[in-house]
């Protein structure tokens, strides 16, 4: 054996199959770039094909950028150069990018990346080299929202100083990210809490080593959800009072487990997680109880900050704007330049009005580009004398509003013909909106959690 491990990198290969995984993990080595490209990589001739391209062509242009910025979540101090490849920090983030851009589950990526010659090609995956979903969601995850928000910074500021992002004139406006959520009712949300906390009852004794002894009421809870679904106004007051019982009975059951598993159990990384999960669901659902007392019982009407939308994406906010229907989701405001580059974003907690949001808007830009711009127009929604006049202590010469809302062109600090052109300046950013909607996957969140979204 000490013959055959003369190659301190060879060590990798002798690790027994049962080592555990998180040890053979301490063996890998995750190089920041391919160090060099096959030469059957190609990409299609499709339109979609040529767009991969010429995004791969600009990832390329910033790596300097956006790689040693990755690296940091991904690779470990602790682990030393030795042992088997695993994947390279520019494929994982070129997987988490195509992933974003095709909107679709980490095994729809695993298969894609086995078979299209395009996407291998794009992600930089070596000859041989086939991640599973495992594998792809451990590393994509692995990178922190703040890690990809250091990123936009540092690119912004990049393109700003090059000259490819043009802030004398810029447009702002806002829109709705939706949660990856159906259409909320409160029937529905009873039924999802009873069938995730009977389902934890359930594998007490796998995680806890309690066995815990419960009435299992999901089917009963799921015919009784149905039938309220599908029921006149008249006839769901006479049955959600049935629905409520049965949650009572299931919030009862978990409270004497919580007290046993507390007593009985002991301690451990399985017990402390189911725990964690039970209080979780148990608190989620008591407010969707109480909601639904409020709105069915009593005919309250509840403040959309105080309604619970979904018992798996709890983060989601009420969005409704102007007349329009409600959306679930977040708001988001952002601004893009004439060269519809995106120049800031944020996502808002809660519902703000647009108005309260573009001081901070124009703040955001002062901190990351050190400059205000000469011109800034907006949707009618922001406009506020306030606003005007903030705006212009600031530095800023036009702050204009499509909308006028009373406030005088003088006192934007335009004539009418700049105005017009101001106006029909800022409705490219609805372009700019669909096009991240639509060919960039966010029109709708799909991570999972408030901390990815």
């Amino acid at each position: 054996m000490q013959n055959r491990l003369k190659n301190p990198l060879e060590f990798g290969r002798f690790i027994s199959p049962k080592t555990d995984l998180k040890k053979q993990e301490d063996f890998s080595v995750r190089e920041t770039r391919v160090p060099q490209a096959s030469i059957f990589e190609s990409y299609s001739e499709h339109e979609f094909g040529k767009q991969l391209k010429r995004l791969s062509d600009r990832i390329d242009d910033f790596s300097h950028i956006i790689l040693p910025v990755i690296e940091k979540d991904l690779v470990s101090q602790s682990v030393q150069p030795v042992g088997r490849r695993v994947l390279s920090i520019e494929s994982i983030f070129r997987c988490m990018v195509l992933k974003q851009m095709l909107q679709i589950s980490y095994d729809c990526l695993s298969f894609h990346l086995t078979d299209s010659m395009s996407y291998r090609t794009f992600t930089r995956l070596p000859d041989g080299v086939y991640p599973k979903k495992s594998s792809l969601q451990m590393t994509i995850r692995g990178i922190k929202s703040e890690t990809l928000e250091a990123i936009f910074n540092e690119l912004s500021s990049e393109c700003f100083a090059n000259g490819k992002l043009l802030l004398d004139t810029i447009r702002i406006d806002s829109t709705v990210v939706k949660s990856n959520i159906s259409e909320p009712n409160d029937s529905q949300l009873l039924n999802d809490g009873v069938r995730v906390l009977s389902r934890l009852l359930s594998k007490s004794r796998e995680m806890t080593g309690i066995k815990i002894r419960f009435t299992d009421k999901r089917k009963e809870s799921k015919s009784l959800a149905f039938r309220i679904f599908n029921a006149k106004k008249a006839e769901k007051v006479t049955i959600y009072p049935k629905l409520l019982h049965v949650v009572e009975i299931v919030l009862k059951q978990v409270g004497r487990a919580l007290g046993k598993v507390k007593l009985e159990s002991v301690d451990c990384v399985l017990q402390r997680k189911w725990m964690t999960q039970v209080e979780y669901y148990r608190d989620l659902l008591l407010k969707v109880v109480d909601q639904t007392v409020r709105r069915v019982i009593y005919e309250e009407s509840v403040p959309s900050s105080e309604k619970i939308v979904s018992l798996f994406e709890s983060h989601t906010d009420i969005i409704v704007k102007g007349p329009r229907d409600a959306e679930y989701g977040h708001k988001v405001n952002l601004s893009s330049d004439k060269n519809g580059f995106i120049s800031y974003l944020s996502i808002e907690d809660g519902n703000p009005s647009d108005a309260e949001r573009f001081i901070p808007i124009i703040h955001g830009h002062l901190n990351c580009y050190k400059e205000v711009s000469k011109s800034v127009v907006s949707d009618g929604c922001y406009a506020s004398l306030a606003n005007v006049c903030e705006g212009r202590a600031l530095g800023i010469q036009h702050v204009v509003f499509h909308k006028k809302r009373g406030i005088s062109l003088l006192a934007m600090g335009v004539k009418r013909k700049t105005f017009t052109r101001l106006k029909n300046f800022r409705a490219g950013i609805e372009g700019n909106i669909s096009e991240l909607k639509r060919a960039f996957g966010v029109s709708k969140a799909k991570w999972k959690g408030c901390s990815v979204y």
